[in-house]
């Protein structure tokens, strides 16, 4: 435990500085899943190894050690954690429960927001047409989910860009990318390493609609005119949802479109995946160790019970050695 129970922190933090630096450029669909994974397997990472390092602090309380009947030198004498260190897991542990809870409270209230929303648009079809001069247009998840976008963004493109657009919001409500942020977010609650890789995230998420809207088109270029004119004519106008064509870094985008398709890039992905399995395998060893050592600790509480003399044998101490 001594070593094993920090290589989470160490993989989140290698994880937190490569991922946004890589993730534009491998193909957003796998990269999509792989960093929610490595949100997913580095978030309870943080979290376990920050128990168990408070833990090694609250187990050496006397009234935790006698309802857990372990002894407290016992653990003293075996624990490589100072107590100052288990003090401010436990700190860091408590705040990251309540960040995640308050983060799970808003993505909820998020998803019922948007459901309403879809119950109250006019039409009953898949897209909706807003009667509103303002360029909007976005994707609102539900069942089924919505695409919403406003007449005066439809002036501003042409028949083909137009079709892009629409294909773009789909491929956001087909992959059903809100579950994907609302993952990335709530991880960030809990590990605040995490937060550049759900930003990269949410740039990947675009690039994986980019993708799906130029294959349904068949032609890039369009799709990259049709993103960075919808950027354009929305500067200035609040979206109100975060699925929306205009969302992410757009120059990066249209970029990413005007040149060919990512090329499929394994090692990348191994690599990650290994750090993940590392990270697992320590946690998994940590909480062994961790288990031994309290084990240990109620071993030498026993002992002590058995090999400390009775009243009875006080009292009757000459007797009992003469027999």
């Amino acid at each position: 435990m001594l070593f094993t129970v920090y290589v989470p922190f160490v993989v989140t933090a290698v994880l937190a500085v490569l991922a946004p630096r890589l993730a534009p450029l491998l193909p957003p669909r796998p990269t999509a899943w792989a960093l929610a994974c490595a949100a997913l397997v580095t978030s309870v990472g943080w979290a376990g190894a920050l128990a168990l390092l408070a833990f090694t602090g609250v187990a050496q309380i006397p009234e935790v050690a006698e309802q857990g009947r372990w002894s407290v030198a016992a653990l003293r004498a075996e624990d490589p954690v100072y107590l100052v260190v288990a003090a401010a897991s436990a700190l860091v542990l408590t705040a990251g429960m309540v960040s995640l809870g308050v983060a799970a409270v808003q993505q909820t209230r998020h998803l019922v927001r948007a459901r309403r929303e879809c119950a109250q648009l006019p039409q009953e079809t898949e897209l909706a047409v807003l009667d509103d001069d303002a360029p909007i247009a976005f994707a609102l998840p539900g069942k089924p989910g919505r695409v919403v976008v406003s007449r005066g963004m439809l002036r501003c493109l042409g028949d083909r860009e137009r079709a892009a657009l629409l294909a773009h919001e789909r491929a956001h409500l087909r992959g059903r990318h809100h579950l994907f942020q609302g993952l990335w977010r709530l991880a960030a609650a809990l590990n605040p390493l995490l937060r550049p890789l759900a930003v990269a995230g949410d740039f990947v998420l675009e690039r994986w609609a980019d993708e799906e809207a130029a294959a349904r088109v068949g032609d890039r270029t369009v799709v990259a005119h049709a993103v960075g004119r919808a950027a354009l004519a929305s500067t200035g106008v609040s979206r109100p949802a975060a699925l929306a064509a205009t969302g992410g870094v757009v120059p990066q985008r249209v970029r990413a479109l005007l040149a060919p398709p990512p090329a499929r890039r394994r090692l990348p992905l191994v690599a990650g995946g290994l750090l993940l399995a590392v990270c697992c395998a320590s946690l998994a060893n940590a909480a062994s160790d961790s288990d031994r050592m309290v084990d240990s600790a109620q071993c030498a509480t026993y002992a002590a019970a058995a090999n400390a003399p009775s009243a009875e044998d006080h009292r009757h101490g000459p007797d009992i050695c003469c027999r």
